[in-house]
Formats: structure tokens, sequence, C-alpha cells
């Protein structure tokens, strides 16, 4: 079919261009926020004022941040309005609830104290501030609950019933509370953490490199590789969690995501393909490679537990195979990727203790770093990939087929949003790129006065 002809296919490109552009936002924004109540903490208890100095020169790539987010949210929420009509109007009742929650609990309580946390250093007293910083850091992790709680519950519906194809809640409790909103909180909110701690360390890394305030921001540094030591390996373990909760309620998805067509004979173990390219046509890889009994290791825990096969399934009830695939695959090793990045610098830091300067001349460590920010960002791109395309043709699975959600849009109108959405995104990411580069290149103020409550401070150093 005709690409520009087909208003589901527009429909669901221009929701892919918008909800993966906005996320990149809110992902640094729940991080980052965080990173600040903990500087914050560290200056009102410490009266160091150099913790002052790293609240202010980080919040300026906050606040750059929120902006962009709440521009790129917003077009979001309107589209279930505009392009996804039937599904707004048949699951609105717990969807359209779950979003009014982030809405009127989330983001107000953010918008509610962003403004006392970048305009009232010197109106406030530190303890006030810190509890604007924490509302902020709240309200965005809020945020995050509510919009995975209604993903989730799209992927595992429960607490509902559908009568004459609308939804009728019958337990917020069991429909909040479904199989999957654990895992995917979770999963979600660590990402936001990796990210934002390979973004600080990414961009100290990048100050070390230059040997520009090098002392300030090995301090930036050795804070995110702390925290990087410890979420990463979370991350990994929870997501093998999230991959159980798919093999017991969306094997379809698992068995695309893992390119597996056909369940595993009793007393033989699922091979795990590393790289293959499936053929949906013959229901089969064209070819693969493949470690012997590992699927079945790494769903059941056993080497010769089941896993269905995606053939089981009717062909309209399976999903895409090979975006899902490559996707998972890139997610995974960027994780792990990141996972040893961590420990290798984990162990150069322990080397090189008693003189933690000497970590500017790890070249080949700080350019990983550098790095590594956008790959966790990719990383965070391939896990949506998954979770949304491996969800097709469903919009809630086992209910609500996709092509039955879509507004019954002439295609080039469909067209010419997306269109339009690109220019407005493409302009906005150039200015973000443009203002974040000023704050990189300006760098932190060093000489700026204190707060009257903090000008008796302590000496400007860290321990």
């Amino acid at each position: 079919m005709d690409l520009f002809a087909d208003p589901l296919l527009l429909s669901r490109l221009q929701f892919a261009l918008t909800a993966m552009f906005h996320i990149l936002w809110p992902v640094l924004t729940i991080g980052l926020s965080l990173f600040l109540v903990l500087l914050e903490t560290l200056w009102v208890r410490s009266g160091n004022a150099m913790y002052y100095r790293h609240a202010r020169f980080w919040g300026k790539l906050l606040l750059l941040n929120f902006g962009v987010g709440v521009v790129t949210g917003i077009p979001l929420e309107f589209e279930f309005g505009t392009n996804w009509a039937p599904f707004a109007i048949n699951a609105g009742d717990f969807f359209g609830n779950i979003l009014g929650f982030e809405g009127a609990m989330a983001f107000m309580l953010e918008a509610g104290f962003i403004g006392i946390m970048f305009f009232g250093w010197k109106r406030v007293t530190p303890l006030i501030h810190l509890f604007a910083t924490s509302m902020v850091a709240f309200g965005a992790s809020l945020s995050a609950f509510w919009i995975m709680v209604a993903n989730a519950w799209m992927l595992t519906p429960t607490g509902v019933r559908f009568v004459a194809d609308r939804v009728v809640v019958d337990s917020y409790y069991d429909a909040i509370f479904n199989p999957a909103m654990l895992t995917s909180v979770t999963h979600m909110w660590l990402a936001c953490l990796e990210t934002s701690l390979f973004v600080i360390g990414g961009m100290s890394a990048w100050y070390l490199l230059q040997r520009r305030h090098v002392d300030f921001f090995t301090h930036s540094f050795r804070l995110s590789l702390i925290a990087a030591v410890i979420v990463t390996p979370l991350q990994i373990l929870v997501g093998d969690a999230s991959g159980l909760v798919m093999a017991q309620h969306q094997p379809a998805k698992l068995a695309a995501t893992e390119a597996h067509w056909h369940t595993n004979p009793p007393g033989e173990g699922a091979p795990w393909a590393l790289l293959a390219w499936p053929n949906a046509q013959t229901q089969r890889n064209d070819w693969a490679i493949e470690i012997p009994h590992a699927l079945s290791l790494i769903v059941t825990h056993s080497l010769t537990g089941p896993v269905k096969g995606l053939a089981d399934f009717p062909r309209q009830d399976q999903p895409p195979v090979l975006l899902p695939f490559y996707a998972f695959r890139i997610m995974l090793v960027i994780g792990f990727s990141l996972f040893g990045l961590a420990l290798w610098s984990a162990w150069a830091w322990w080397r090189a203790r008693h003189t933690p300067t000497i970590l500017s001349e790890q070249r080949g460590l700080l350019r990983a770093w550098i790095w590594a920010a956008p790959l966790a960002y990719i990383a965070v791109e391939m896990g949506w990939v998954v979770r949304e395309v491996g969800r097709q043709p469903w919009v809630v699975h086992g209910f609500i087929r996709t092509a039955d959600a879509v507004s019954k849009l002439p295609a080039n109108s469909v067209l010419t949003t997306l269109l339009i959405y690109l220019g407005i995104y493409t302009a906005l990411l150039i200015a973000f790129l443009f203002f974040a580069r000023r704050i990189f290149e300006r760098g932190p103020n060093l000489d700026e006065p204190l707060p009257p409550w903090r000008a008796a401070a302590k000496p400007e150093h860290l321990p």
C-alpha cells in the first residue's frame, strides 16, 4: 500500500515521531532533578559553597530541558483526540483518567514549584529552596509513574471489562497495579537515572578533557560514577524481570522480540538468536547465529523449559519481528556496555584514589563517557520501540486493535501535520543544542555571590 495514502500508518508514524522526540526530555528532567536535590541537600548540610555552585550550573541545563519537554509533551495529549479518537472514546474512562492524574498531580506540582526553584535562590531560605527542588523532582518522578501505569495497562489490561467495545472500570486498584506496572515503572525510572548520570558524567568528562574547572567537574564526575555503579546493574536485573513478565502475559511479543518461531519440543531447549534475519512469510529465520538452550534458560531458568513460538499464534495477531528483534539487541548491548564502563571507571578511580586529578589524564576513559551519553538515549528509544512495536497489532492488548483505534482522517491531512511536527521539532532540537552549547562554553560561574543566608559559607573545597 502507498505510504502516503494510508492514514493508519501515517498516524502511527506521527505518534512515533512526537513520542520518541518528547521522551528525550523527561528522561533528563527526572534524573537531573534528583541530582539537584542531592547537591542542595549536601549544600544545606555542609554549608560548602561548591555544592551551591554545582546546583546553579546543572540547574541551567534542567531549565532548558524542562522547557522543551513541556512544549513537546502537550501535542501528545491532543493526538489522542485528533488521531486516535476511537481509542480515546472506548478506553478513556480509565486511560483518560490516568492522564488526568498525571496532569493534575504531577505536572501541576512541577509547575507550582519550578519558579521558586529557578528564580528563588536569593528570595527564599536554602531549606525552602531545597523543598521546592524536591517537589519538582517528586513531580517529575510522579509524572513518569502515571504515564507508565497507563502504558503498562495497555500491555496487560486488568481491573476492567469491555462492554460493547468500551472500557468499564471494575477496580481502579487492579487496573493501576496491573501485572506489568511494577517492572514498567521501575525500568523506566532507572532508565531516566542511568541516562542522566551518563549525561552528567559525559559533560564532566568533556570539561576534564579540556582541562577546564578540573576540581569542579572531577567532583560531579565522581558523584555520577558512584551512582552509575549502583544503577547500571539494577537496570539489567529489572530488565530481566520485565522479560519474565512479558513471557507470562505477552508471549507473542516475546517470541517476536527473540525471532523465536516454533515452540521447542519437550526435553529440548530453545536457542537464543544473537543475530538473525526473520522472515514472516515463511515463519522462520532465513539465517541465525544462535546459542543452544539459552532462550529457555533466560525465560524459564531451565535449559529445556518450553518457550512458545510465534508461529503458534494466528498471523493476524503476530507482531512485527525485525524491528523489535534488533531494537532489543541494540538496547541490550548498550546496557551492558554502560555497566562495563561504570566498572572500568570505578577501577580507574580506585587506582587513582590518592591523586584523583590524575583522572583527567585517562583520555580514553573520558572519551568513552562522552560517547556514553548519546548511547544511553539510544537505549531508551530502542526500549520504547520494543515496547510499542512489539504490542502490535493491539493498542490495548487482546481487546482493541490499532486499526480500530485510529481516527478516520484524510491521509493528506495526517501527512501535512506529520511534516509540520517534523519541522517544528527539528527547529526545537537546533534551538536546544544552540543554548546547551552556550551553557557548556560558559561553564560554571565560580564568582557568583552566595545567597545572603549563606554568605558566611565554608571554604569552597570538596572532600
